[in-house]
């Protein structure tokens, strides 16, 4: 099974079928919160929803275009972190991640994205990541500003969120920068 060791009491490692009901509940139990700045939140509804993601997360790991793993917390799934938008021929994806309440400011996702990283530029041998996140959205913002990303500016109405368009920042970074 694809699995990191981030640090003590932190493990990456995808998403199965039999964690649909975890990861659901931890989706459900943070909703008013995640949906500040997730849209996906409000169309996952029940357990099967969460499930259908999972599968479509194995066929998209499977065909190499997304890589979507669970993050475990002294052995309680708390969100998730993975590649998406993978693009083989200019070596570049997005790295995205959404975390509990309740686990935040505990390092999980800066640790977490760190490893996500070394794999993309050491395994996957990708050129450029990007981290887009919600003018707003100060948690997640601080993740790239934490980590050294290049700050390229923002995507004009680049996310649909909550019934209207909302800005995204875009961070970058690149091999060369390691």
């Amino acid at each position: 099974m694809f699995s990191f060791h981030v640090r003590e009491g932190l493990e990456l490692g995808l998403l199965e079928e039999h964690h649909a009901e975890d990861l659901y509940a931890a989706v459900d139990m943070n909703r008013d919160y995640l949906r500040q700045w997730l849209p996906w939140v409000d169309v996952t509804k029940s357990p099967e929803d969460t499930q259908q993601f999972i599968r479509t997360s194995a066929m998209e790991f499977a065909s190499r275009s997304s890589i979507v793993t669970g993050i475990w917390w002294d052995s309680s799934l708390v969100g998730t972190v993975g590649l998406h938008k993978i693009d083989w021929m200019n070596r570049r994806a997005e790295i995205g991640y959404w975390l509990v309440e309740q686990a935040q400011g505990n390092g999980i996702v800066s640790c977490s994205v760190t490893s996500m990283l070394r794999y993309a530029f050491h395994d996957l041998d990708l050129h450029r990541v990007e981290i887009r996140c919600a003018v707003g959205n100060d948690k997640s913002r601080a993740v790239p500003e934490r980590l050294g990303f290049h700050f390229e500016g923002i995507c004009r109405e680049g996310q649909w969120l909550n019934g209207k368009y909302t800005d995204l920042r875009i961070y970058s970074k690149l091999a060369s920068d390691l």
